[in-house]
């Protein structure tokens, strides 16, 4: 006697959700080399931020935005709040990782060309979240209001004052009902991850419109390669998903044996502390020109990468093809490892007027 087979259980909410959200439609053609390590780190940084968004939300439901309570609220939260200093450490440790990995990714689009026609849009768009992300570390790491804290949020007043009108904003004068740790905080919860939401989205789009960008070869060229490829993006979506579990899984680790510092609360006027690594690099301009230089060196290091596909306008990907541009990044790049480690290695010098 034959019988049917009926089909899965799962079977049946693949084509459930198919049907009503067209999930085939995610199945295109991408390149296989698409789904390695280097072309998957945007992906990685993605999933980050999910993982960091979630994680930001039960943190605010403990978090009092206010000078006189900031530094107490995030005691209680370590050590009152259900698995408070468990999730506040995967939160401080997955902004690690999402800040090293963005910068692997900018470094890869960099050097493999990946920026050229008809890609510049997308480069432009990716420096703007490269921005927002480094808008995130700062404005994350003011929040907990230790010396640590104040002493960044002290340099955030003398660099919006040096700004004049531009930097009206990070001042105290914007506002003198609500205090600027507060502003800082709703920017953490609600402007920088609104901008990271337009500009991710954006970022998704252009790839889909223009395809991921070609193998490296010596004789690769920029082109769309929209519609092209032996894998599907849902392959590569898969690949993502488990990148992110590695990093969810690598910030848990990092969390049991180092929970995330906490210094005591802060006293304005002091500085005897240093910023974390992705802004300690800006030590020694500061040292030689002021605090004016921690508005003036990133400016200057934005406009250098804004031009790079205007000046690089040849078609070639091949770094070979390139070596001017090559070159020059590397130098800039060494300069800035080089200007971390001295100045971590450096005594706290006081900069604040």
């Amino acid at each position: 006697m034959t019988t049917s087979l009926q089909p899965a259980p799962r079977s049946r909410l693949g084509d459930w959700l198919n049907e009503r959200l067209g999930l085939q439609g995610i199945a295109y053609a991408v390149p296989e080399h698409a789904n390695s390590l280097p072309y998957v780190l945007g992906g990685i940084t993605l999933t980050g931020f999910v993982i960091l968004f979630i994680t930001g939300i039960y943190l605010a439901q403990f978090y009092h935005p206010h000078p006189a309570d900031a530094h107490q609220s995030v005691v209680y939260l370590i050590t009152g709040a259900p698995l408070g200093d468990l999730v506040r450490s995967i939160h401080f440790w997955t902004a690690q990782i999402v800040t090293v990995t963005v910068l692997l990714h900018m470094l890869r689009v960099l050097f493999t060309g990946a920026y050229k026609r008809p890609r510049e849009i997308n480069w432009y768009v990716g420096l703007g979240l490269l921005a927002v992300t480094f808008g995130l570390v700062f404005t994350g790491s003011v929040l907990k209001f230790d010396q640590e804290g104040l002493e960044a949020l002290q340099h955030n007043k003398e660099a919006a004052e040096f700004i004049g009108a531009l930097g009206t904003w990070f001042s105290a004068e914007f506002s003198r009902s609500v205090p600027l740790l507060t502003r800082l905080f709703n920017g953490h919860i609600t402007i920088l991850p609104l901008l990271f939401g337009l500009l991710i989205a954006a970022h998704i789009f252009l790839i889909k419109q223009h395809g991921i960008s070609p193998k490296v070869t010596p004789d690769a060229v920029s082109r769309s390669t929209a519609g092209e490829g032996e894998s599907r993006f849902d392959v590569h979506l898969r690949r993502m998903a488990g990148y992110g579990l590695f990093v969810l899984a690598l910030a848990l680790l990092l969390s049991l044996i180092f929970p995330a510092p906490l210094g005591q609360p802060g006293v304005a006027g002091a500085e005897v502390t240093k910023p974390g690594w992705m802004f300690v690099w800006l030590f020694p301009a500061e040292e030689a020109w002021g605090t004016r230089a921690l508005v003036i060196v990133p400016a200057i290091l934005g406009g250098l990468l804004a031009l790079v596909p205007i000046l690089d306008r040849s078609p070639y990907l091949s770094p070979a093809r390139r070596r001017g541009l090559v070159l020059e990044a590397g130098f800039v790049l060494i300069v800035i490892i080089v200007s971390g480690v001295f100045a971590t290695l450096q005594p706290v010098a006081a900069h604040l007027r």
